[in-house]
């Protein structure tokens, strides 16, 4: 085993680490110490596309592992910050699940490997961490006799604490194919008293495991044989909150110094004590404190709320966190308390957090105002399901309600019963579980295998050569070549082609702004002239991918072509990606200086800028924009490119777009006094040569995004034309001058609105009419307390709508007296079935025997296959089958007869 070294000897002596920023420290320190370099956390938003958030402490490594990217140094060592949520439903309940974690982790790349990650693992745990090896059990995998020896004979485990486990436990794999290898991993027993027979590291009451140790040493191919890999690597991780739960005596992770704070502000905010509180409530505030920590996180690594990928994991988790507050009875918002909270708890580790402080708090304001409303109507949603007199609550509903509405469940159950109803929990627990499945599908493996031919090409390539800043023509050699998404060595007319070129002068897609297209030519692999037009170009680790289709000749592998780009596209792309960069100064300039960029399209004909901003901008600040824009194009600046120092270019004042990887030597486009921006993309020399810039749109794109979409150069005038045809047709139709088409529709909407006042009036009027000859109908039942009758009034109104259904209920109680009991049923549309409207109106002396409006009509419309329900003396119901109107009016009249007659 490798000496202590005297740091290590130092802390020992003052005790174990007991915080977990001293866990963390003592980590990294020790690995440090042993030749790792240390390696700053990587953001949750990864840069693996196929991976929507940071979910293991490896996964900023993979490409040094694939072989696609050059080691930082032969050994590394870091806290990375990860989030997983396919076991969502499942924190709180448990000890250690949570969304946002910590993973200490040292790496080896090809450095040293099993014995040493071994002995290090276990002089960490016993002599910094000061774990008793009587506290440790080790499993390996079934057939790794090797690790099994190692710590048998070179630790000195005890051999009945060496567990070996199948495949399923102990043998990684980053997916069907690829590097893959055997793990060790090491239990902390809360239990040592129970002996060593029988162990069973699946008991989470007795075990919980802490340090995984990945040893990287097979490559498995399709048919499933294992390769040794000429370079093993080691991964491992060692979860912060578990060890912080060890070595604080603490019953689960929640109650750590990691998150205990955050649950004790809740806590407070509730006005509850969280050690007096039931399981339930506990629950709740874990859910609270663990989701805190994530949605801090998330919102700081650039994540804003939506309803897709990574968005929607933060709208869920801050929905949650909602939720939880509601149950405990915080009826107040309250996530920007828990988000100073977090930052607080978390600063020292994640100082970018008070960086951006401002961002997070406000996006947790404006997510938290905008789901309180979602909620109410959510109990909207409820409502409307219960007017439907269902006879229970579906499975799907009430998932619906609590997924998409966030409603508990719990409340869903509640109101339910008060309406005499129950919900199906076998089918909302049915489509919890398929949620669940999909969730785990989508988030529990990390696929390191390449897929498909491109993906395949790239990596064996080196960079695309880019010659297209100096040259739109350009000599290019045919590297490789993929036809119909096959690998190939020759294309021919008709066949639809992606090939790599040694060096280029098409722009690859990047950056917000699309490939361009253009053309191949050449003598072609036959000498008979080639062709190849291509339609749009890509880029995939730095590779540049030509796509498109021979239009004549053959194509194959090694010729030399002449590539040409399309001059009036590129013209028109550069005047778009220019114009984007002013519209960033002007919106800074106008509306605030801290804006920032959040996406961005640079096309041929358009371009679109999304942009940090709480609010709308105003059309007076749209015309100010426009116009200063328009100001800086008249103003002809020449702009200035060069390449930078990244610290250089930062000092400069160059904007850098937020959550952006910069290499440390940057491209900077200046347009001098007006913008400075990192940049790689194509760009106009003068900003003249735009001609002219329109504003087309403004809108919010998710909660504190908002987006202007405009026109450049010669676009602009293909939208001018179609608006001027517009109002052409509009000045025709109306008969009137441009400059009057305003006014006229406005005319003719308050006519249109006249007239549907009318019509609404007129429609009562009948109403009413048809009521007044229902006063014979009366029947008289029983005695009020005044000693005057009950009068009985139950009568079919077709063609008249909700509004004066009510009216004409209304009225006739007011001529009945205390004792009215006015129903009225019918058909909006008598030509359709498929609507009924149920109206009753009770006087005074009614609701004084026990009926009330709302219940009494909510009942009879079950009969017409709906329901509703209302005030005591004034209610309305619906149904869906007018064929059973007749049949509900009967039984109406039955009920009042039971109930009054006396």
């Amino acid at each position: 085993m490798a000496a202590v070294t005297t740091a290590t000897s130092a802390a020992r002596r003052a005790g174990p680490p007991r915080s977990g920023a001293e866990i963390r420290a003592a980590f990294l320190e020790f690995y440090e110490q042993r030749g790792h370099k240390p390696i700053a956390s990587a953001s949750l938003i990864p840069e693996d596309p196929t991976v929507l958030l940071t979910i293991a402490g490896m996964l900023p490594f993979k490409p040094v592992f694939l072989g696609q990217q050059e080691r930082p140094a032969p050994r590394a060592t870091s806290s990375q910050k990860c989030i997983r949520t396919n076991d969502i439903e499942n924190v709180g309940r448990t000890a250690r699940h949570h969304t946002f974690f910590e993973m200490l982790g040292n790496f080896s790349f090809g450095d040293y490997f099993k014995e040493q990650a071994i002995a290090w693992a276990w002089e960490l745990s016993t002599e910094v961490f000061g774990l008793s090896p009587q506290n440790l059990v080790v499993s390996v995998f079934r057939e790794d006799d090797e690790a099994e020896a190692i710590w048998r004979d070179g630790v000195g485990v005890n051999p009945r604490r060496i567990i070996r486990m199948d495949e399923a436990d102990n043998f990684w794999a980053s997916g069907p194919t690829g590097p893959c290898g055997p793990c060790s991993e090491i239990y902390y027993d809360f239990k040592p008293e129970l002996g060593d027979d029988g162990i069973d590291l699946e008991d989470d009451s007795r075990f919980i495991e802490f340090y995984n140790l990945v040893f990287m040493q097979y490559n498995r191919d399709a048919e499933g044989t294992l390769t040794p890999l000429a370079n093993r690597n080691i991964d491992t991780g060692l979860g912060l909150e578990r060890m912080a739960q060890i070595l604080q005596g603490v019953p689960n992770n929640y109650e750590t110094d990691l998150i205990y704070p955050l649950i004790e502000t809740a806590a407070g905010l509730a006005g509850v004590d969280y050690k007096a509180l039931d399981a339930k409530g506990q629950t709740s505030l874990k859910v609270i404190g663990d989701h805190s920590r994530a949605i801090t996180q998330l919102i700081g690594d650039g994540v804003t709320a939506s309803n897709l990928g990574r968005g929607y994991i933060l709208r869920r988790l801050l929905r949650r966190v909602v939720r939880h507050g509601r149950l405990l009875g915080i009826d107040k918002p309250f996530l920007t308390a828990m988000g100073e909270a977090s930052i607080a708890l978390m600063a020292s580790a994640y100082p970018q957090l008070l960086e951006r402080r401002e961002v997070i708090l406000a996006e947790l304001a404006r997510e938290e105002a905008r789901f309180l409303e979602t909620l109410e109507r959510g109990e909207k949603l409820l409502a409307e399901v219960l007017a439907a007199g269902p006879k229970q609550i579906s499975g799907e509903q009430a998932f619906e309600l609590y997924d998409t509405y966030g409603f508990p469940l719990e409340l869903t159950e509640e109101i339910a019963e008060e309406h005499g109803l129950t919900v199906d929990l076998a089918g909302f627990e049915a489509a919890m579980e398929a949620q669940r499945q999909r969730a785990k599908a989508a988030a529990v493996s990390l696929d390191l295998t390449l897929q498909g031919a491109i993906e395949q090409m790239a990596a064996e390539l080196d960079a695309t050569a880019f010659k297209g800043y100096e040259a739109l023509e350009h000599p290019s050699c045919v590297l490789a070549l993929v036809v119909n998404g096959e690998p190939a060595e020759r294309a021919v007319a008709g066949d639809s082609v992606q090939l790599v070129l040694d060096s280029t002068p098409f722009y690859g897609e990047g950056g917000g702004q699309v490939g361009d297209r253009g053309v191949l030519s050449g003598d072609g692999a036959d000498g008979a002239g080639l062709i190849v037009a291509i339609e749009a170009v890509g880029r995939n680790r730095s590779v540049f991918v030509h796509s498109g289709r021979v239009e004549r000749g053959q194509l194959a592998i090694g010729d030399l072509v002449t590539a040409q780009v399309d001059r009036a596209c590129r013209r028109r792309a550069q005047a778009n990606h220019t114009a984007t960069h002013l519209l960033q100064a002007a919106l800074k300039q106008v509306v605030d200086p801290g804006i920032g960029q959040a996406g961005s399209l640079v096309d041929f004909d358009r371009l679109r800028f999304d942009f940090h901003c709480p609010r709308a901008v105003t059309p007076a600040e749209l015309e100010q924009i426009e116009a200063l824009i328009n100001g800086w194009i008249a103003d002809a600046h020449t702009l200035e490119v060069q390449e930078m120092a990244i610290e250089t270019a930062k000092a400069a004042g160059a904007v850098a777009m937020f959550g952006e990887k910069y290499a440390d030597v940057v491209r900077v486009v200046d347009v001098p006094g007006v913008s400075m921006e990192l940049c790689g993309g194509t760009h106009v020399a003068n900003t003249a040569e735009i001609g002219l810039f329109k504003i087309v749109a403004e809108s919010g794109v998710a909660a504190g995004i908002r987006r202007i979409e405009a026109v450049a150069g010669p676009a602009v005038l293909a939208y001018l034309n179609e608006r001027d045809a517009v109002v052409k047709q509009l000045g025709e139709r109306f008969k009137a001058q441009p400059a009057e088409i305003v006014e006229r529709v406005a005319q003719l909407q308050d006519e249109l609105k006249a007239t549907g006042k009318a019509l609404a009036a007129a429609r009562g009027e009948l109403a009413l009419a048809k009521a007044a000859a229902l006063v014979a109908q009366a029947e008289p039942l029983g005695a009020t307390p005044a000693g005057e009758p009950f009068q009985r009034l139950v009568a079919r109104l077709d063609g008249v709508e909700g509004a004066g259904l009510q009216s004409a209920a209304q009225g006739l109680a007011d001529q009945l007296g205390d004792g009215a009991a006015v129903v009225l049923g019918g058909l909006p549309d008598p030509a359709d079935l498929g609507k009924v409207i149920l109206v009753a109106a009770f006087g005074k002396a009614v609701i004084g025997a026990g009926l009330q409006a709302g219940k009494f009509i909510g009942g009879v419309a079950k009969a017409c296959g709906g329901g509703g329900g209302g005030r005591p003396n004034l209610a309305q119901a619906g149904g869906r089958d007018g064929a059973a109107l007749d049949g509900a009016l009967e039984q109406a009249r039955t009920e009042l007869q039971a109930a009054l007659a006396g």
